[in-house]
Protein backbone atom coordinates (compact mmCIF):
# COMPACT_ATOMS: atom_id res chain seq x y z
CA UNK A 1 0.00 0.00 0.00
CA UNK A 2 0.99 3.50 -1.22
CA UNK A 3 2.37 5.46 1.86
CA UNK A 4 -0.12 8.32 0.59
CA UNK A 5 -3.28 6.21 1.69
CA UNK A 6 -1.79 6.01 5.64
CA UNK A 7 -4.32 8.78 6.40
CA UNK A 8 -6.95 7.34 4.94
CA UNK A 9 -6.68 3.33 6.05
CA UNK A 10 -5.96 5.21 9.59
CA UNK A 11 -9.57 7.18 9.75
CA UNK A 12 -11.61 4.61 8.47
CA UNK A 13 -12.51 0.90 10.23
CA UNK A 14 -13.06 -0.96 7.37
CA UNK A 15 -15.23 -3.79 9.13
CA UNK A 16 -18.12 -0.74 9.49
CA UNK A 17 -17.68 1.15 6.68
CA UNK A 18 -18.67 0.17 3.06
CA UNK A 19 -15.84 2.45 1.17
CA UNK A 20 -13.20 0.48 -0.86
CA UNK A 21 -9.98 -0.62 1.09
CA UNK A 22 -6.86 0.19 -1.00
CA UNK A 23 -5.82 -2.46 -2.98
CA UNK A 24 -1.89 -3.54 -4.14
CA UNK A 25 -0.58 -0.59 -5.55
CA UNK A 26 1.44 -1.16 -8.88
CA UNK A 27 2.93 1.45 -11.49
CA UNK A 28 -0.88 2.91 -12.08
CA UNK A 29 -3.53 1.68 -14.18
CA UNK A 30 -3.18 1.54 -17.62
CA UNK A 31 -5.53 4.45 -20.05
CA UNK A 32 -6.42 8.42 -19.59
CA UNK A 33 -6.09 9.50 -15.75
CA UNK A 34 -9.74 9.88 -14.63
CA UNK A 35 -11.80 12.04 -12.05
CA UNK A 36 -14.66 11.92 -10.47
CA UNK A 37 -17.03 14.37 -8.47
CA UNK A 38 -19.07 13.13 -5.58
CA UNK A 39 -22.05 14.95 -4.16
CA UNK A 40 -21.79 13.87 -0.49
CA UNK A 41 -24.45 14.36 1.66
CA UNK A 42 -22.40 14.36 5.05
CA UNK A 43 -22.81 16.19 8.28
CA UNK A 44 -22.34 19.12 5.65
CA UNK A 45 -23.42 19.41 2.23
CA UNK A 46 -20.42 19.56 -0.21
CA UNK A 47 -18.69 17.88 -3.10
CA UNK A 48 -15.47 16.00 -3.32
CA UNK A 49 -13.24 16.61 -5.93
CA UNK A 50 -10.80 13.92 -7.01
CA UNK A 51 -8.06 13.85 -9.77
CA UNK A 52 -6.68 10.16 -10.46
CA UNK A 53 -2.61 11.11 -10.07
CA UNK A 54 0.12 8.59 -10.22
CA UNK A 55 -1.65 5.68 -7.42
CA UNK A 56 -3.94 7.52 -6.06
CA UNK A 57 -7.35 10.01 -5.80
CA UNK A 58 -6.15 13.06 -4.84
CA UNK A 59 -8.75 14.71 -3.05
CA UNK A 60 -10.71 18.08 -2.22
CA UNK A 61 -13.46 19.17 -0.60
CA UNK A 62 -15.61 21.57 -2.56
CA UNK A 63 -18.20 23.41 -0.51
CA UNK A 64 -20.53 24.73 -3.53
CA UNK A 65 -19.23 22.41 -6.07
CA UNK A 66 -17.48 23.00 -9.49
CA UNK A 67 -18.39 26.37 -11.26
CA UNK A 68 -19.30 25.81 -14.36
CA UNK A 69 -18.82 29.49 -15.65
CA UNK A 70 -15.74 30.69 -16.78
CA UNK A 71 -13.79 33.07 -14.74
CA UNK A 72 -15.96 31.83 -11.22
CA UNK A 73 -13.50 30.49 -8.11
CA UNK A 74 -14.66 28.07 -5.77
CA UNK A 75 -13.11 27.00 -2.38
CA UNK A 76 -11.34 23.94 -2.40
CA UNK A 77 -9.86 22.07 0.62
CA UNK A 78 -7.49 19.69 0.31
CA UNK A 79 -8.30 16.53 2.05
CA UNK A 80 -6.42 12.94 2.40
CA UNK A 81 -5.49 10.60 -1.13
CA UNK A 82 -8.32 8.30 -1.77
CA UNK A 83 -7.73 4.71 -3.63
CA UNK A 84 -8.48 4.38 -7.05
CA UNK A 85 -11.14 1.89 -6.17
CA UNK A 86 -12.43 4.99 -5.01
CA UNK A 87 -13.36 6.32 -7.98
CA UNK A 88 -16.35 3.99 -8.58
CA UNK A 89 -17.87 3.92 -4.95
CA UNK A 90 -21.65 5.22 -3.86
CA UNK A 91 -23.24 4.28 -0.88
CA UNK A 92 -23.79 5.49 2.70
CA UNK A 93 -21.21 5.83 5.21
CA UNK A 94 -22.21 4.75 8.50
CA UNK A 95 -23.09 7.04 11.72
CA UNK A 96 -19.88 7.34 13.60
CA UNK A 97 -17.50 6.97 11.11
CA UNK A 98 -15.42 9.38 9.28
CA UNK A 99 -17.65 11.07 6.29
CA UNK A 100 -20.72 9.62 7.99
CA UNK A 101 -23.57 10.00 5.00
CA UNK A 102 -24.14 9.31 1.51
CA UNK A 103 -22.06 9.68 -1.48
CA UNK A 104 -23.41 9.17 -4.83
CA UNK A 105 -21.45 9.97 -7.88
CA UNK A 106 -22.51 13.60 -9.43
CA UNK A 107 -19.70 13.55 -12.64
CA UNK A 108 -17.06 11.15 -13.69
CA UNK A 109 -14.95 11.05 -16.89
CA UNK A 110 -11.12 11.55 -18.66
CA UNK A 111 -9.36 14.51 -18.04
CA UNK A 112 -5.78 15.66 -19.44
CA UNK A 113 -3.18 17.70 -17.45
CA UNK A 114 -2.09 20.44 -19.51
CA UNK A 115 -0.11 22.26 -17.13
CA UNK A 116 3.15 24.55 -18.01
CA UNK A 117 6.07 26.15 -16.74
CA UNK A 118 7.63 28.19 -19.60
CA UNK A 119 7.22 25.88 -22.70
CA UNK A 120 7.63 22.62 -21.07
CA UNK A 121 5.08 20.41 -19.66
CA UNK A 122 5.01 19.51 -15.70
CA UNK A 123 3.90 16.11 -14.63
CA UNK A 124 1.11 16.27 -12.23
CA UNK A 125 2.51 15.10 -9.34
CA UNK A 126 5.06 17.77 -9.59
CA UNK A 127 2.23 20.61 -10.46
CA UNK A 128 0.31 18.83 -6.99
CA UNK A 129 3.57 19.26 -4.96
CA UNK A 130 4.57 22.92 -6.26
CA UNK A 131 0.37 23.91 -5.95
CA UNK A 132 -0.81 24.80 -9.56
CA UNK A 133 -2.45 22.27 -11.52
CA UNK A 134 -4.37 22.72 -14.72
CA UNK A 135 -6.61 20.12 -16.32
CA UNK A 136 -8.98 19.53 -19.13
CA UNK A 137 -11.90 17.54 -18.23
CA UNK A 138 -14.30 15.70 -20.35
CA UNK A 139 -16.71 14.01 -17.99
CA UNK A 140 -20.87 13.93 -18.69
CA UNK A 141 -21.44 17.02 -16.98
CA UNK A 142 -18.25 18.72 -16.34
CA UNK A 143 -16.08 19.92 -19.76
CA UNK A 144 -13.22 22.08 -20.10
CA UNK A 145 -10.30 23.64 -18.48
CA UNK A 146 -10.09 24.10 -14.88
CA UNK A 147 -7.18 25.47 -12.56
CA UNK A 148 -6.49 24.13 -8.91
CA UNK A 149 -4.36 26.69 -7.33
CA UNK A 150 -3.45 26.08 -3.44
CA UNK A 151 -3.56 30.07 -2.02
CA UNK A 152 -2.98 28.83 1.99
CA UNK A 153 -1.24 26.04 3.92
CA UNK A 154 -1.52 25.99 7.78
CA UNK A 155 -0.77 23.23 10.01
CA UNK A 156 -4.30 21.18 9.11
CA UNK A 157 -5.35 22.89 6.44
CA UNK A 158 -4.48 23.10 2.49
CA UNK A 159 -6.86 25.93 0.96
CA UNK A 160 -7.23 25.93 -3.12
CA UNK A 161 -9.20 27.43 -5.60
CA UNK A 162 -10.70 25.47 -8.19
CA UNK A 163 -11.10 27.89 -10.90
CA UNK A 164 -13.36 27.17 -14.27
CA UNK A 165 -11.39 28.82 -17.24
CA UNK A 166 -12.06 28.85 -21.07
CA UNK A 167 -8.75 27.45 -22.32
CA UNK A 168 -5.92 27.20 -21.28
CA UNK A 169 -3.85 30.60 -21.59
CA UNK A 170 -6.83 31.38 -19.64
CA UNK A 171 -6.11 28.96 -16.93
CA UNK A 172 -2.73 30.46 -16.57
CA UNK A 173 -3.55 34.15 -16.59
CA UNK A 174 -6.34 34.14 -14.02
CA UNK A 175 -4.40 31.78 -11.87
CA UNK A 176 -1.47 34.72 -11.82
CA UNK A 177 -4.06 37.38 -11.25
CA UNK A 178 -5.49 35.14 -7.85
CA UNK A 179 -2.28 33.87 -6.87
CA UNK A 180 0.00 37.08 -7.48
CA UNK A 181 1.77 35.21 -10.40
CA UNK A 182 3.23 31.81 -8.48
CA UNK A 183 4.51 31.22 -11.90
CA UNK A 184 7.13 33.23 -13.97
CA UNK A 185 4.59 31.97 -17.16
CA UNK A 186 1.88 32.58 -15.85
CA UNK A 187 0.59 35.77 -17.51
Amino acid sequence: MSGRLDQYVARRDFDRTPEPKPGPRGSGRKGNPRFVVQEHDARRHHFDFRLEIGDVLASWVVPRGPASESGDRRLALRMEDHPLEYVDFEGEIPEGEYGAGKVKTWDIGAFENITTAGNQSVPATSALDEGYLVVRLKGKKLHGCYALQRTEVSDNEERWLLIRTRDEGDSKAIAARHAGGLREDAG
